[in-house]
């Protein structure tokens, strides 16, 4: 009988530690099996808005070429120096003056089944300036081509603080996330029980340069190149998930 009794209590005392084992080797459900069990909407929408820019950036230059390489230095350095003082002259300050380029590059003529003649060098010096009053825009540009510059590149349109236009984008992300949101819900028949996750995407990106054509000399001219700075758009999308409810 004891036997009996010894070989039972040993049987259930087996059965349990294989049962807790089970339990403890049972993988925990991923997360998000708990998290769709709930009925959820994922949604995108984009806000926009659209204001003039206040300031600019202008790609220019000065090319020069020379027999030798310290004979196109010499001549770039000599006109650089009259375009760098031209736009200090017209109130632009050294901080929005910056040399993006500077390049020396030998120039050779190539003649069929005959080895390069090297016939001089080429050098390029490229400044972006940036320009705060787009009044004085057009009259810049004029007034470093009269001055030596012999390239212009390019320009781009900016905003120095695009934080309020954002958060205008923002908001009419939201209004248009939410009204999307409830239309789902009321086709569906559901409501919102709440918002689970929200991100953002997009933002405020300066606008590409524009190429423009290279400027011929305008002493003549009375009245600055037109320049037009037009609208920019800042945008901002959203992705949000609502959790549902009957």
């Amino acid at each position: 009988m004891k036997t009996l009794m010894q070989a039972a209590a040993l049987g259930l005392a087996m059965t349990t530690t294989i049962a807790m084992s089970a339990a403890i080797a049972q993988p925990a459900p991923p997360a998000t099996e708990t998290m769709f069990k709930a009925t959820t909407f994922n949604l995108t929408a984009t806000g926009e808005t659209r204001l003039a820019p206040n300031m600019a950036s202008i790609s220019l230059g000065v090319m020069t070429e020379g027999k030798t390489a310290a004979e196109a230095l010499t001549a770039n350095a000599t006109r650089m120096s009259a375009v760098m003082a031209t736009l200090k002259r017209a109130g632009f300050a050294e901080k929005d003056i910056q040399t993006s380029n500077l390049s020396v590059n030998p120039q050779y003529r190539y003649v069929e089944n005959q080895a390069p003649v090297l016939i001089g060098y080429q050098v390029s010096n490229q400044v972006t300036v940036v320009v705060r009053d787009l009044k004085k825009l057009g009259a810049a540009v004029d007034a470093t081509v009269n001055a030596g510059a012999n390239q212009v590149n390019g320009i781009s349109f900016g905003l120095s603080d695009p934080s309020t236009a954002e958060n205008v984008a923002r908001e009419a992300a939201v209004r248009a996330l939410t009204a999307k949101a409830d239309l789902y819900a009321r086709a569906t028949g559901y409501r919102i029980l709440r918002l689970v996750t929200l991100s953002e995407g997009g933002g405020y990106s300066p606008q590409p340069p524009m190429p423009m054509v290279a400027m011929a000399m305008r002493s003549e001219a009375k009245d600055a190149s037109p320049v037009s700075a037009g609208e920019l758009s800042v945008r901002v999308d959203i992705t949000a998930v609502y959790e549902l409810t009957r």
